[in-house]
């Protein structure tokens, strides 16, 4: 689903495909990314994402596939024609040249005039803050501050696509939370595409206006953030998407099809599943989708392993291992709860998939 505000395909990876060696970074990968959309490629480490961008920007050629940015075949095109920029997860900024420098370089690069390099200098550093920085040096600044240089670095370039790798990564909890927000500011007020690798979910789902799953150098799914939490394809994106993550249950099908048998007993749905019975099938059901329940109309009942305190909600773990059974209660009612109480569970007969 494009972005509301674009109007065509900025990025196009059609079956690009990149090995070293007997290791394959890429295996046939196909997305598309909309013109102004923030879109983000998520997955754990080796996945692909950073070799992906490193393609889109032409700093790695692939072996087989094509790439197309407005619609134009880049696959083996220079970097400097391409109107793209990256920000590494490092920063990569000089420490020898101070922040007013660091902004100036790429444009003395491009033979830019220099009141144009002062202009859009001074422009770069009000507008993420950095106007009282431009004297230092990048080792006397903060860690949220060396990546505002990093980013200003690229953005001064003015690119139609910026690519960003696990940039927050080395930040602490709180600058994260401050350069999403900057990071969202800064595209709401550009429109340009952002394209954002990252393995922390939380960034994925509250950054990006669709979301590329990545899982050995594929795409497993992509979508909207609530697409992928209401309709994950396959147990490795439902296992990926959702905090806390859904509960995955095995269970056997039943011989009328839509009851399941698991471990912590059997569960009613509303619906016969895709199966046989006797067929071990897995269950996913979230754990805000589970309720304690009066005893007489429980599906099951488990006792407490494990409370994690989150502020205003405890996510409650049942069952003989800590992460077999979530469920997610308001912490008022958590309270009462103590471990190795036997909780009876009663789950919304619609939200189990199977």
């Amino acid at each position: 689903m494009p972005s509301p505000h674009s109007s065509g395909s900025a990025v196009n990876l059609e079956g690009v495909s990149k090995a070293y060696g007997r290791i394959k970074a890429r295996n046939g990968l196909t997305f598309n990314v909309g013109e102004g959309q923030f879109f983000v490629l998520f997955g754990p480490s080796s996945v692909g994402k950073t070799t992906t961008l490193r393609t889109i920007s032409g700093l790695v050629i692939p072996d087989e596939g094509r790439v197309a940015l407005h619609g134009l075949d880049v696959t083996r095109a220079p970097i400097n024609s391409r109107g793209v920029s990256m920000v590494f997860q490092s920063f990569a900024l000089y420490p020898h040249l101070t922040v007013y420098e660091n902004f100036a370089y790429p444009l003395r690069e491009a033979k830019i005039a220099r009141p144009e390099i002062d202009k859009r200098v001074k422009e770069t550093a009000e507008m993420l803050r950095l106007a009282h920085r431009l004297d230092r040096k990048p080792n006397t600044l903060s860690g949220g501050e060396q990546q505002r240089v990093a980013l200003g670095r690229s953005l001064i370039r003015r690119p139609q696509i910026l690519l960003l790798d696990e940039p927050l990564t080395n930040l602490d909890a709180k600058l994260r939370h401050d350069m999403r927000a900057e990071l969202k500011r800064l595209h709401r007020q550009f429109g340009m595409t952002i394209i954002y690798a990252t393995p922390d979910e939380l960034e994925a789902l509250s950054m990006g206006e669709e979301i590329a799953v990545m899982r050995d150098g594929r795409v497993a799914q992509k979508g909207t953030p609530d697409e992928l939490y209401e309709a994950p394809a396959d147990v490795y994106v439902a296992s990926k998407i959702g905090a806390p993550h859904m509960n995955l249950i095995e269970a056997t099908v039943t011989e009328n099809g839509n009851v399941l048998k698991t471990g912590f007993g059997s569960f009613d749905l509303d619906r016969k599943v895709a199966a046989r019975a006797g067929d071990k099938v897995v269950m996913g059901v979230r754990p805000s989708d589970l309720e304690i329940a009066p005893t007489k109309s429980a599906d099951l009942s488990a006792s407490v392993q494990l409370l994690e305190p989150l502020g205003d909600v405890t996510i409650v773990s049942l069952g003989e291992k800590a992460d077999n059974l979530r469920i997610l209660l308001p912490e008022s009612r958590a309270s009462e709860i103590k471990l190795g109480d036997k909780l009876p569970i009663k789950v919304d007969a619609r939200t189990p998939t199977a």
